[in-house]
């Protein structure tokens, strides 16, 4: 579960902008926006206090409390969106939510798959079909992630959101029937081509008509 909490100083910054963007970034800073109370700020991270943040136990889940530098209010939030560079995958800019911890939310949680399927031994193919739910829950009981256990599958057995285990104070937003998670099919087999005869073609180890 979520719960971890840590304390995150940042910079409010005036100017926004491409150019102050890579200025920042060229500084250690990750730019980013704090929604919260009607209003938006446009703020400065260190790109450093924000990785130790985000790669505890309960990762992009945890809850954040933001302090704006100089000021001693806490601004209890989550990480509501993360932009990465395509091509170095370095962070390169942040949207964070203020939120209450006394009222459910809305959140986006991955999928791992546990366990090797009986239908894969056998020769099965196992896919993972969702990889992302919808949940809400207290900002403090957000999954960082759920454990779908496929042990048991066999080929042609369909794994579907109805089939996990209920997780304590969190409700799956998804229609529990109709998502599939996981399936395991048969293995594909390859069809060797056979050989057509074409018409006026003499065939291998017979006489031509006519030939003596």
């Amino acid at each position: 579960m979520s719960g971890d909490r840590f304390q995150l100083e940042v910079q409010e910054r005036e100017s926004r902008g491409s150019r102050e963007s890579r200025r920042l970034r060229a500084q250690g800073l990750i730019p980013g926006v704090l929604y919260g109370k009607g209003q938006s700020r446009a703020i400065a991270v260190p790109e450093r206090h924000l990785r130790a943040a985000l790669t505890g136990s309960s990762g992009m889940h945890a809850i954040l409390d933001v302090v704006l530098e100089g000021q001693k209010t806490v601004h209890p939030s989550i990480l509501a969106d993360l932009q990465q560079d395509p091509i170095r995958g370095t962070v390169s800019h942040i949207d964070l939510r203020e939120v209450r911890l006394d009222q459910p939310i809305q959140a986006t949680v991955v999928i791992q798959l546990v366990g090797e399927p009986e239908g894969v031994k056998a020769g099965g193919v196992l896919s993972l079909v969702t990889r992302e739910v919808q949940v809400e829950a207290l900002p403090g009981n957000i999954p960082e992630h759920i454990d779908a256990d496929v042990t048991a599958l066999e080929i042609g057995a369909v794994l579907r959101l109805e089939d996990l285990p209920a997780i304590e104070n969190v409700t799956f937003l998804d229609d529990p029937h109709e998502t599939v998670v996981a399936t395991v099919s048969a293995p594909r087999v390859e069809v060797e081509p056979v050989a057509e005869v074409v018409e006026g073609e003499e065939v291998e180890g017979e006489a031509a008509e006519g030939e003596e």
